[in-house]
């Protein structure tokens, strides 16, 4: 199909004809979502900043903030994903996002209200029942305005909401908490949701399915969640990218749950420090990372095709493996700093990459399903056992390393990271051989 001939039809009622074609609309869309990622985020991960303060006012042990953090999140988000997901492959899929927001920003600012573990349990399960609603049906979007050829930039900018997400969450919670205690951090992170949520709702237009997917865009039919889990598993590539984004997603998870209390205990740094200097020097370099990384893969693929995304993913992975075990070994402030930065800078790539793969092998009416179970796997263990493992570990370890229990079970986790590696290797691996395969089928 033309392009022409998708114009006619590019976005639903009641937005103009063809308004998402219009690049500046195109970029708006791309950018609330991207906020409503980037508010997800900073939700989600307001608790690592807040962890020290909460252990304390609340007497809670490591393996509560873990469950806090991790299991208790990811059960109801991850499980809520699918039900969501079937819904955005049939429905009005900005609506969901708008509601969504407002429910997860509702119960962030709830738990500032909390005064004891099983109240924040409640709060932080509500933030998990509300995120289950942003992330299936924005990749769906996403991949509808994006041609294959872009997505990986496209993608790459979206998944700048993770990273400055949790830094801004650091920086305005670490410094909230400093000064009026971390209740106010709550609400203050929490509440400014509810204004984008209306304002996601009145701007942001539905597209059409398979709008840049001239190909596939007639596809027909409102497949079920069983269909999406059959071709999901027939597809070994999509399988291999699931495996390396999941391990990847329980380190990082570990790491951004505790991290402050790691520089705090074992460095002895404040919250207000890591707040004012290392929270915002890390959001500059995740968003030239992002930014570059992405058009850098679009580029490979655009030569070599989208197989080569992975094998990318897989090589800066593997240059920023030594630098992450040096942050976790080191005992200077400023070798463990510098080594973290550096890790960062190489790793960021990975989460551009798999939503825009997966996205591409996904059929265009399964997207958000597709995203979904990739979300669901993919929070239930990495989310949902990251946080909970490191902080069961640094619990068993106390009694022998005392405050330095938390470097070696967070150093335990990044050890796992070549098992990440491979799997994103053999996904570039298979991808190649899927996509030869098609071309001759389509000879």
């Amino acid at each position: 199909m033309s392009m022409a001939n998708n114009t006619g039809a590019g976005v639903a009622a009641p937005d103009p004809v063809g308004a998402v074609l219009v690049p500046h609309r195109r970029a708006l869309t791309l950018l609330l979502l991207t906020m409503a990622y980037f508010f997800s985020y900073m939700d989600r991960q307001i608790l690592a900043i807040l962890n020290e303060d909460i252990i304390r006012d609340l007497h809670l042990s490591d393996a509560q903030m873990g469950v806090l953090g991790g299991l208790a999140f990811a059960i109801f988000y991850a499980g809520l994903g699918l039900p969501v997901a079937w819904l955005a492959d049939r429905g009005n899929r900005v609506r969901i996002i708008a509601i969504a927001l407002a429910v997860w920003s509702g119960f962030t600012a709830a738990g500032g209200l909390a005064l004891n573990f099983w109240q924040l349990l409640a709060a932080r399960i509500g933030v998990g029942v509300g995120e289950a609603g942003s992330s299936p049906p924005s990749h769906s979007i996403i991949a509808d305005l994006y041609p294959p050829e872009k997505r990986a930039s496209a993608m790459a900018i979206y998944s700048l909401g993770v990273g400055l997400g949790a830094a801004f969450g650091t920086i305005i919670g670490g410094t909230v908490a400093t000064f009026y205690g971390w209740r106010a951090a709550m609400y203050v992170i929490g509440l400014p949701g509810l204004l984008l949520a209306l304002v996601i709702w009145l701007v942001v237009p539905e597209p059409k399915r398979g709008l840049s997917d001239a190909q596939t865009a007639m596809e027909e039919g409102k497949p079920t969640l069983a269909q999406g889990f059959a071709t999901l598993f027939a597809n070994r590539a999509a399988l291999h990218l699931i495996a390396g984004f999941t391990l990847t997603s329980m380190i990082g998870y570990g790491h951004t749950a505790f991290g402050p209390a790691y520089l705090i205990r074992s460095f002895g740094l404040t919250k207000l420090q890591i707040a004012w200097y290392i929270a915002p020097a890390a959001a500059v370099i995740l968003t030239v990372a992002a930014i570059i990384s992405g058009r850098v893969a679009d580029r490979l693929a655009r030569k070599r095709g989208l197989s080569v995304q992975a094998t990318m993913v897989a090589v800066l992975k593997t240059c920023a493996l030594p630098f992450t075990i040096t942050f976790y070994l080191a005992t200077s402030t400023s070798v463990a700093l510098t080594a973290y930065f550096c890790a960062i800078l190489f790793s960021t790539v990975y989460l551009g990459a798999t939503f825009s793969l997966i996205q591409s092998e996904a059929p265009v009416r399964q997207r958000a399903t597709w995203a979904a179970i990739t979300l669901l796997i993919n929070n239930m263990i990495g989310l949902g056992l990251g946080p909970v493992l490191v902080g069961a570990i640094s619990d068993a370890l106390k009694p022998t390393y005392g405050a330095e229990s938390l470097r070696y079970a967070m150093f335990t986790f990044a050890a796992i990271t070549p098992w990440a590696i491979f799997h994103y290797w053999r996904a570039g691996v298979l991808l190649r051989r899927q996509r030869a395969a098609r071309a001759e089928v389509a000879r």
